[in-house]
């Protein structure tokens, strides 16, 4: 079992940056490819960015390439997504997901774990 933690949301204005982060316990986190979605109301859950294991290849929903980056820190068990230039497009709740592959998928039905998500909003 793997249990995730997601924290650093907030209300922020557009165009301000903020930094998730999502804190691993359990079974050898090092393991597991890592993800992060998000969920605006009355919406269906989205990939946002993903990394493996290895930190290899992130993978980047095309609405945030460019001004999302997400990272992982084995040694700390955290996988982060620093969030910059935020619009009020990217407001939602924002979930971090694990599974036991080495590749990363944009499917939400293919993570064996979830956080229970942190809220992060943007003003006009």
């Amino acid at each position: 079992q793997v249990q995730l933690v997601e924290s650093g949301g907030g209300l922020v204005q557009a165009g301000d940056s903020l930094r998730l982060s999502c804190a691993a316990s359990g079974r050898t986190f090092s393991s597991y490819t890592t993800s992060w979605f998000r969920q605006a109301p009355g919406k269906e859950r989205d990939f946002v960015a993903g990394i493996s294991w290895s930190s290899s290849t992130p993978a980047y929903a095309d609405s945030v390439k460019g001004r999302f980056t997400i990272s992982r820190d084995n040694a700390k068990n955290t996988v982060y997504l620093r969030m910059n230039s935020l619009k009020p497009e990217d407001t939602a709740v924002y979930y971090c997901a694990a599974r036991t592959s080495y590749y990363t998928s944009r499917n939400v039905g293919e993570y064996d774990y979830w956080g229970q998500g942190t809220q992060v909003t943007v003003s006009s």
